[in-house]
């Protein structure tokens, strides 16, 4: 019986992962795949260390510990965009692991055309991920106009260094702010 893992992830502690995982296993049992490991991220992939399970995920497979990677959607992949998609299959690949979504019955298409779909999927992936933050910028900024004060409270003794994230060209970079430039 071909051995698979189980990919699933959510963005906050307030959604439960289970949701996936479960209609997961259940497709893996009706393909004739056993279940051999489930990688659970419970956190917004921007965090600090983002993504552990992931890279765990992903060392597991260079070992040759299982054939198929079961997810949900290519979303929960990345979100990043085509090329952080295409790269991971790509690698996965190299290590002899295929990646199966189950809302894009297409990953199992032989040949180039899943390729062109993976780049579709990131995309459409990135393009959602940008959506959802304007529109919480658009918030922000309507908040800030009716006069509330957003952040900490004034004279807070918290003096904690921050860390702020950017992405440039699919790569993380941290930066070191004081308190007070955070939001």
């Amino acid at each position: 019986m071909p051995s698979a893992v189980i990919y699933s992830r959510v963005s906050t502690s307030k959604q439960d992962a289970e949701n996936q995982t479960h209609v997961l296993q259940t497709w893996a049992k009706q393909r004739g795949l056993e279940v051999v490991g489930v990688y659970t991220e419970t956190e917004t992939a921007w965090r600090d260390g983002h993504q552990q399970e992931l890279a765990r995920l992903v060392r597991e497979a260079r070992k040759g510990r299982f054939r198929f990677v079961l997810v949900w959607a290519l979303d929960r992949l990345s979100r990043l965009g085509a090329l952080s998609i295409l790269s991971l299959i790509h690698k996965l690949a190299s290590y002899g692991v295929k990646v199966l979504s189950h809302e894009e019955s297409w990953t199992e298409a032989p040949g180039e055309l899943a390729e062109v779909l993976y780049a579709i999927a990131g995309w459409v992936a990135r393009m959602e991920s940008q959506r959802r933050s304007e529109r919480t910028r658009a918030g922000l900024v309507r908040v800030r106009a009716a006069g509330v004060r957003l952040g900490r409270p004034p004279g807070a003794k918290d003096k904690k260094r921050r860390k702020k994230r950017s992405v440039r060209n699919g790569m993380f970079l941290s930066v070191d702010l004081p308190h007070d430039l955070c939001l």
